[in-house]
């Protein structure tokens, strides 16, 4: 019988795993990604992306951390539970099996000097990761911060404000100094930024809405707002992944230059 070719020698792309969230389906538990999170990166990264069940009790997340070049942690209609930063509130809904795979599995990877990059509910859980702390907006805040309730999921999306990138700052000098406007889909935000974490970007009302790190080898970069939902048509919604990719080794990945991104995201 002829033995299958060693694949040992071969080219390979990086490999990006996403966290699953946990939901009820028909009754009984399933994981889930929205297609959205696993296609932006497929398209613009360079990378094969796979799930991560969140099976914290049964995984070994350094074994797993070893295996991947990168990991993104996603948004999610969930909450991180407040007693992973010494808080007591009860906004939920919670998930605490992605609570629980997605802050371990982030350390072993910046442990073992793995990217991670976080969008919207990644974002906080990073901020949770390195010690900060979170909370929940107020009224004000979430009328900045969301679309009212019952709009169509493109009305949601199409909810923006300004942000202001922080001078010098990595997004600054991928983007422009200049403010750009983000969609924001959110009811919780930054309090405390961690130590060890750069601000990159602040909303109008003063909210840290991006930061970044180095964590020896590990790169570190997470936004509030939703790049996934649009890098297909908008320009700096597109340089997150890219800038991704880069991070991972990818060679298809090269970030934007500034110089061709209007502050709209339009390409010029």
């Amino acid at each position: 019988m002829k033995r299958p070719q060693s694949t040992r020698n071969l080219p390979t792309r990086p490999l990006l795993g996403v966290v699953a969230c946990t939901r009820l389906f028909e009754d009984e538990v399933i994981h889930r990604v929205i297609d959205r999170y696993l296609r932006a990166p497929a398209r613009w990264s360079g990378v094969d992306v796979v799930m991560v069940p969140a099976l914290a009790d049964l995984a070994d997340q350094r074994n797993l951390a070893a295996r991947l070049d990168g990991l993104l942690l996603t948004g999610s209609t969930s909450n991180v539970e407040g007693h992973h930063y010494g808080a007591d509130h009860p906004h939920g809904p919670f998930d605490p099996d992605r609570d629980a795979m997605s802050l371990n599995l982030a350390r072993a990877m910046l442990d073992g000097g793995r990217p991670v990059f976080g969008i919207c509910r990644g974002f906080q859980e990073l901020n949770v990761v390195f010690g900060g702390t979170l909370r929940h907006l107020d009224p004000a805040g979430q009328a900045l911060h969301h679309a009212p309730a019952g709009v169509s999921i493109e009305a949601m999306f199409d909810h923006s404000h300004a942000l202001v990138p922080v001078p010098g700052g990595t997004i600054a000098q991928a983007l422009g100094a200049a403010p750009i406007t983000v969609n924001s889909v959110h009811f919780q935000a930054v309090d405390a930024l961690a130590p060890g974490l750069t601000a990159e970007a602040h909303a109008p009302c003063g909210l840290v809405e991006a930061f970044s790190a180095q964590v020896g080898t590990a790169q570190v970069l997470a936004v509030q707002w939703h790049p996934e939902w649009d890098a297909d048509t908008n320009a700096q919604s597109r340089w997150f992944f890219t800038a991704l990719g880069a991070a991972l080794g990818a060679d298809q990945a090269a970030p934007d230059q500034a110089a061709q991104i209007d502050p709209d995201g339009s390409v010029t």
